[in-house]
């Protein structure tokens, strides 16, 4: 093929990460990149097309250059994994359907890429499914972009069929042909008027960042093909426009010119390194983007080469680099060292986390993007209380790899959860476990942390008289349990005067009180009361610590059932996200949950996207986020911090 080096070794190393909705195709892209760049990668291979839920890494050339792509993945559930891609590249491809109706799906990836800063182009795929003017597809993905997006490409026609494009830079015009590079053609008359409105348009924003294009345009001096390509790249490389291409991966129709426009307008490793704060040094620096437990293998971490040459074998960190790694057909292939530029897997770096900078010497940590919060939840237990410790190691593992995961123990719920940004993430977690580790769990939906107090005060008597023959047993109680304000918590109060109860023998009765309150008449924790001890008695011989902590417990249990128990249940204050057309039905999906919604604005530094605040019980929003999905294109998402505890009009679950 021709993007294959022709001899003379590669250079000028440097990463792209491919990225998209789920179904626009970004893996077909990636696989066609890779074959037009010498790649023996096989097409639709299961070994390297993993259902769009992992990281996939694959080495190739084009034109004497060396690059790393990064085929992220689709679905929003695992976007975490895309936005650590994101910070080991020097370019993106956004890779969306010719439907300006599908325009808004891109919308949370383009924004991402315009608040980072990061350099990126737009490639609309399946351009031959285009109905109506491909202008409508750019302006619906303009509504979504804070930075110009500008065609680099007119369509030709056939009819109703795409057939071709002209480049308007070049002012080339090229025809399709399948699985091969497009054919030079004269241009055809007909795409001519649209052709120079479309340079014109393009000619226009670069003259926004260069004098003296715009005077040129202004004395109306048609500019070099030189100057345009000068420009366009400078532009790119600060993220001040984004050119659009056109094509279909799955034909390899304008592979070859997005490889070209990638070879030519990519900032170098250089740049970016420089724009990411890697000071200059000879030293390699590296960044992990990714974790993987391969097994026998051992633990391999994606990372980019920012600076230096990095040898295997080395120190990094103070842990030894065991393997160097690039992956040229699917496979991991074991290499000597690495160049600045490259994303490779580095073996063995145990104890070395996701988004950790490592060196052979001292360097400054680079930025790394925050995982999100979570937003699904499962109880996840063993068939066999045997593999619990096999468990836990498994899930310590599974959160190296994925930030974005995470475990919780709780012990007052006797339950292990496992937080995700999803039902496909989870899963994805689970089916780890199984296959990787050979633990099979079984899922549950989390038990909500109830909790119980009362609504009135009631005075008991408590006592406790046993003989058994030597020494007895004995102690007398009164106390008075109250409830308190919400959220006052547990108090204990001592009011005995004249000694009726020894000073030695108060704090048994403070601490039984307390542990009284583990587990109420309604079976779950009791908050918010006052125990205050007012008055009992004692025995010189009988009495002892657990006399009366025996006796408290008995009249904390006769007391707290007698002081009209009610159960609480806890709320969170829950911000939801979404595109603003769908506002009203983010608050139906809301009230529906018993939520009570506080109020609504368009989301800070997001236009066309609104923030819907509310008020919802926990036990409403176990799966919130699969309904909010479905109901918002999979764009809406949302984020939860505990508020209050109140009373349930519902029974406990």
């Amino acid at each position: 093929m021709s993007g294959q080096s022709n001899g003379g070794g590669t250079h000028r190393p440097r990463a792209a990460a491919i990225i998209g909705p789920y179904g626009s195709g970004k893996s077909t892209l990636f696989e066609a990149l890779m074959l037009a760049g010498g790649a023996s990668l096989k097409r639709g291979d299961p070994r390297s097309r993993r259902m769009g839920t992992e990281l996939r890494l694959g080495h190739c050339s084009f034109l004497g250059d060396s690059w790393s792509l990064l085929d992220c993945p689709g679905s929003v559930e695992f976007a975490f994994e895309t936005a650590a891609a994101l910070s080991a590249v020097d370019i993106a491809v956004v890779v969306v359907e010719p439907v300006a109706g599908k325009a808004m799906l891109a919308a949370p990836l383009l924004k991402q890429l315009d608040d980072r800063g990061i350099p990126h182009i737009v490639f609309i795929n399946k351009i031959d499914t285009l109905e109506g003017r491909v202008q409508g597809v750019l302006d619906a993905l303009q509504g979504h972009s804070r930075v110009p997006l500008v065609l680099r490409q007119v369509p030709i026609r056939d009819g109703a069929k795409i057939t071709g494009y002209v480049d308007v830079v070049s002012e080339r015009a090229y025809r399709y042909r399948k699985g091969q590079e497009s054919e030079l053609i004269a241009l055809p008359g007909e795409v001519l008027a649209r052709e120079q409105e479309v340079r014109g348009t393009l000619l226009e924003r670069l003259a926004d960042h260069n004098d003296a294009l715009l005077e040129k345009l202004i004395e109306e001096v048609a500019p070099s093909t030189q100057e345009i390509y000068a420009q366009l790249r400078a532009d790119l490389a600060a993220d001040a426009v984004v050119e659009v291409l056109l094509g279909n991966a799955e034909t390899d129709n304008g592979i070859q010119r997005l490889w070209k426009a990638l070879r030519h307008d990519t900032p170098s490793a250089e740049e970016t390194a420089q724009a990411r704060g890697v000071a200059p040094g000879s030293e390699p620096v590296a960044q992990v983007v990714r974790s993987i437990h391969a097994g026998h293998a051992g633990k391999l971490s994606i990372a980019r080469i920012w600076r230096g040459t990095l040898k295997d074998g080395v120190s990094l960190g103070g842990t030894r680099l065991g393997g160097i790694f690039r992956y040229t057909g699917g496979e991991a292939a074991k290499v000597g060292q690495a160049e600045a530029g490259e994303v490779v897997a580095l073996g063995r770096l145990d104890g070395v986390h996701t988004g950790a900078t490592v060196s052979t010497g001292q360097v400054a940590a680079l930025a790394f993007p925050a995982a999100p919060p979570p937003v699904y939840a499962l109880a996840i237990a063993t068939g066999d209380r045997g593999d619990d410790v096999k468990l836990s190691g498994a899930l310590q593992k599974l959160g190296e790899e994925d930030p974005a995961l995470r475990i919780t123990q709780d012990a007052d719920l006797a339950q292990t959860v496992l937080h995700g940004q999803g039902e496909m993430h989870l899963n994805a977690a689970i089916d780890r476990l199984a296959k990787a580790y050979g633990l099979r769990v079984t899922t549950a939906p989390p038990k909500v942390a109830y909790r119980e107090t009362i609504r009135r005060t009631v005075h008991q008597h408590g006592r406790l008289k046993r003989q058994t023959g030597g020494h007895g047993q004995f102690a007398d109680i009164k106390i008075d349990i109250a409830p308190r304000d919400r959220g006052a918590g547990f108090l204990f109060v001592d009011k005995i005067v004249g000694g009726v109860v020894p000073r030695n023998y108060i704090p048994a009765v403070g601490e039984a009180a307390e542990e009284a309150t583990r587990k109420g008449p309604l079976g779950h924790p009791v908050v918010d009361v006052s125990v205050t001890l007012v008055d009992g008695s004692y025995h010189a011989v009988d009495s002892s610590d657990m006399a009366f902590k025996s006796a408290t417990r008995a009249a904390m249990a006769e007391g707290l059932a007698a002081a009209e128990p009610l159960l609480l249940e806890p709320f969170d204050q829950v911000t939801v996200r979404v595109p603003s057309e769908f506002t009203s039905r983010a608050q139906r999906l809301l009230t529906g949950r018993r939520g009570q919604i506080l109020g609504y604005a368009e989301a800070e530094g997001t236009p066309g996207w609104d923030d819907v605040e509310a008020l919802v019980p926990q036990a409403e929003l176990h799966d919130f986020i699969i309904e909010l999905r479905s109901q918002t294109l999979g764009l809406g998402s949302y984020w939860r911090i505990f508020d209050h505890l109140a009373e349930s009009r519902v029974a406990a679950r």
